[in-house]
């Protein structure tokens, strides 16, 4: 298992990108580099040109591999769901016990994000800050729908519903499991949005996490033991 998961690659939708960038070093480069440069100016100060000078590259370099900075934005948040889907099956794997697969579930959906090794050119820390404060904008667009035809969306919805799966298995005849798992998903992301700036209207802070609050409250809502 161990040696299986130092190959591990995040599959992302090919329509994203014009040419794989995990298909070359500039390609990786171009992603490890633009996820610093996105994460220090946020999206709308994001350019191409910019990133250049950072790679020390010509922009059109980038352009060979990325249609727009819309579509780079889309490609590194399927890569980040992707990644939380492969640590979601690593971490659950041989858990046979429902209750326990669903908490241990939650714990990789809302946990603080920490540096994945296996993946070197990627800085997790940084790309979970802009899946805080800029991935809505992947599809807060008047494309949303076509995109999502495209299958844009594709590893974000597979998560939510491989969540609500578990909640199924928990509890068979609790009506709502898609909507308490994408919320799950949505609502530690905007805990945490509201933890770094709007620390009035939320209890998670330095001492309680995002975690805590959504194991209360699955625990609460599908009528599990609460183990502590």
């Amino acid at each position: 298992m161990d040696e299986l998961l130092k190959n591990v690659n995040i599959s992302v939708n090919s329509e994203l990108y014009l040419k794989d960038p995990e298909s070359s070093a500039l390609g990786k480069k171009i992603v490890g580099h633009g996820i610093h440069l996105m994460d220090r100016v946020g999206f709308e100060k994001f350019t191409f040109k910019k990133l250049g000078v950072e790679i020390n590259s010509n922009e059109s370099s980038i352009y060979r591999y990325f249609e727009n900075k819309h579509k780079f934005l889309v490609y590194i948040t399927n890569w980040f769901w992707g990644w939380k889907e492969f640590q979601m099956t690593v971490s659950t794997f041989g858990i046979s016990d429902p209750e326990e697969k669903l908490i241990k579930g939650i714990e990789v959906m809302t946990h603080p994000v920490v540096e994945d090794i296996r993946f070197k050119h990627i800085n997790e820390v940084a790309l979970n800050k802009i899946i805080i404060n800029e991935s809505s904008k992947s599809y807060l667009t008047k494309e949303v729908d076509s995109e999502n035809k495209d299958g844009y969306f594709s590893v974000y919805k597979r998560l939510v519903k491989r969540t609500a799966a578990m909640i199924n298995e928990v509890a068979p005849d609790y009506r709502f499991p898609l909507s308490l798992s994408s919320m799950i998903l949505d609502g530690a992301l905007h805990q945490n949005f509201l933890k770094e700036h709007f620390t009035s209207i939320t209890d998670c802070n330095q001492n309680v996490r995002a975690s805590d609050y959504f194991k209360d409250l699955v625990i609460k809502t599908l009528n599990m033991k609460d183990n502590g």
